[in-house]
């Protein structure tokens, strides 16, 4: 299959490329992106024949129908990296909740939180190319606190690869922070910047798409990608866990294979809510994708009323801080795939100069067909966090978000899947808070309440974080990135 770009072509680039081109080299013409030039269609046989597979097959089965360019032992070696997780056989537990409500854990990897499900297979894969390219790669991720770990750990001392990665200085929790600032690999270099995340994602498309720093890295035999999900690598390896999990509860005799069910994503960037629309695309039975935010609602108001405008707003910190985003990026190819590129082109036009673009009713209609949307308040999150930990379950302030668009769809009849993203390590002070009524807390004094509070162990790879010497304090002004990752690269 080949890729196509999603504001058009400008004469400068090729009219579609490989997967593996896709990857390595993510901006397209006009500032735009790579997406499928279609999406493989699925059909009952195919579910049936995967009801019992492990999630590494269901992963091969799903780049199969993609038909890329990268041979199947690659590809067997990237997505054994999920053997590393909690447990093997079960990367991604699916747990009932309560009756018609089940939550799939996607944070049972190495930094505990759900970019971990695509960055460990797409780190292996990514290098793996690099070398067979004999090129050296910059690898640009910038993070509003879980993609800038799990793209430091997946790559770290990895063959052909160096690392930056940009943080909003004071705009992640401090355990994402220190997962970051405390890697020591040579080939990783941590930045934080003085502003929001979306300030980190302008500077890294802007890198991206600059003549200059390319030319720069040309000519320091250096080629340039990045590990966010404007990058689709990213993308496909989210499109398995929708299958996984709608197979799991069919597993649990909670659906019957072929009925359809609601997923409900806390949603930032968007990524993970595009994984959700591929695979409905596909055929995966789902009849409805809910879109949870926190204060910073952008995204209801584009799915309620058609409008996408972050002219009129400013960025509001809240307790769900990796969903503090304005600018979501993969809302791009959504509009590509349903209005087409040109389109897509005078949208994101306008939205890049006038800060809004605005739907027409038609337009509309289609987005609503597919999407339902909901924003949670911080408090209204803690409420959540409260009832469900005294129901037995501990959850993050990102899951809880999904529960106010659950009271959306009780009437609807469908199971609902709840995505949960990140471990409650991730978070601490926002759950003890709402466990214990200790507000004002640091992140090792939550950990430690909110392990004696639930009778549960903190898990080690977040207990030492706190022991680890810091190798990466530099915070500086955006007009600053430019400079540091080229000493870095000296």
């Amino acid at each position: 299959m080949q890729f196509i770009e999603t504001r058009g072509n400008d004469g400068s680039h090729a009219e579609s490329v490989s997967f593996s081109n896709a990857i390595l080299s993510p901006v397209a013409s006009f500032g735009g992106i790579y997406s499928p030039e279609k999406t493989p269609l699925i059909d009952a046989e195919f579910l049936q024949q995967h009801q019992h597979s492990s999630y590494k097959t269901i992963a091969l089965a799903i780049f199969e129908l993609f038909a890329i360019d990268i041979d199947l032992p690659t590809m067997q070696s990237a997505v054994d990296l999920y053997d590393e997780f909690d447990d093997a056989d079960n990367p991604v537990p699916v747990i009932k909740l309560k009756e018609d409500i089940y939550i799939s854990e996607l944070y049972h990897g190495p930094t505990r939180a759900f970019k971990d499900m695509a960055l460990q297979p797409f780190g292996k894969l990514l290098s793996t190319l690099a070398q067979a390219n004999q090129k050296e790669y910059l690898i640009l991720a910038a993070t509003s606190g879980d993609t800038g770990p799990a793209a430091l750990d997946t790559f770290r001392n990895r063959d052909n690869i160096r690392v930056a990665c940009l943080y909003p200085d004071g705009g992640t929790s401090d355990v994402q922070r220190l997962q970051m600032v405390t890697e020591s690999a040579d080939n990783l270099k941590v930045i934080g910047i003085k502003g929001n995340f979306d300030d980190a994602q302008a500077a890294l498309k802007s890198l991206l798409a600059s003549p200059s720093f390319n030319q720069a890295l040309a000519d320091k035999g250096v080629a340039l990608s990045a590990a966010n999900s404007v990058n689709f690598g990213r993308i496909l390896f989210q499109i398995m866990y929708q299958f996984h999990s709608y197979l799991e509860l069919v597993r649990q005799d909670a659906i019957e294979l072929g009925d359809k069910v609601n997923l409900h994503i806390p949603s930032g960037n968007f990524g993970n809510a595009l994984s959700a629309y591929y695979a409905r695309q596909m055929g995966l039975p789902v009849e409805r994708i809910y879109i949870a935010s926190n204060a910073n609602n952008v995204l209801t108001d584009w799915i309620n009323t058609g409008r996408y405008d972050i002219a009129s707003r400013s960025l509001v910190i809240t307790n769900s801080p990796a969903m503090d985003i304005l600018k979501s990026s993969n809302v791009e190819r959504v509009l590509f795939d349903l209005f087409g590129a040109e389109r897509t082109h005078t949208l994101m036009r306008q939205l890049d100069e006038q800060g809004y673009y605005q739907l027409d009713e038609g337009e509309i209609a289609q987005i609503q067909a597919i999407f339902s949307a909901s924003f949670c308040s911080d408090k209204e999150g803690q409420t959540y966090i409260r009832s469900n930990y005294d129901n037995g379950y501990l959850m993050d302030p990102h899951t809880a978000t999904c529960f106010k668009s659950c009271e959306m769809s009780e009437a609807s009849g469908y199971v609902n899947i709840i995505y949960s993203t990140a471990e409650w390590t991730k978070f601490a002070p926002v759950i003890d808070a709402a466990i214990t009524g200790h507000a004002g807390r640091g992140d090792l004094e939550s950990l430690k309440s909110i392990a004696e509070t639930a009778n549960i162990e903190i898990p080690e790879m977040i207990r030492y974080l706190f022991d680890k010497p810091v190798c990466h304090p530099l915070i500086v002004e955006k007009g600053d990135i430019e400079s540091e990752i080229l000493a870095f690269l000296d």
